[in-house]
C-alpha cells in the first residue's frame, strides 16, 4: 500500500495551497515528482484513468468520481492514504 502525502512544496506545485485537495491535483503532483509515472496512470493526452486502476480513500471507492472533487479531509491532511489499486479482471 502506497501513502500519497504531499509536503507544503509540492502542494504548492500541484496548486492545492488554499484549496481542496483533488485527485487531479494529487495525480498532478505525483507526476511531477515522479515523471516516471506519467500516462501509466492517466493517459497522456485525455488525462482519463487507465483501464483496471480503481482510486479508493476512507474505505470509499472514488474512480468514478470528477477529477476535481475534494478529497476526504482525511486524505488531505495526511490521516489516512489515496490509494491508486490495480484492479482484478478474469473468470
Amino acid at each position: 500500500m502506497i501513502r500519497v502525502v504531499l509536503p507544503p512544496h509540492l502542494r504548492a506545485l500541484a496548486r492545492v495551497k488554499g484549496g481542496p485537495v483533488t485527485r487531479g491535483a494529487v495525480l498532478d503532483a505525483l507526476e511531477a515528482r515522479y515523471p516516471m509515472l506519467r500516462g501509466t496512470i492517466r493517459d497522456h493526452v485525455t488525462e482519463r484513468r487507465r483501464p483496471f486502476l480503481r482510486f479508493f480513500a476512507c474505505e470509499r471507492d472514488l474512480t468514478h468520481e470528477p477529477p476535481d472533487a475534494a478529497l476526504p479531509d482525511a486524505v488531505a491532511s495526511g490521516a489516512e492514504p489515496f490509494l491508486v489499486i490495480g484492479a482484478i479482471a478474469g473468470g
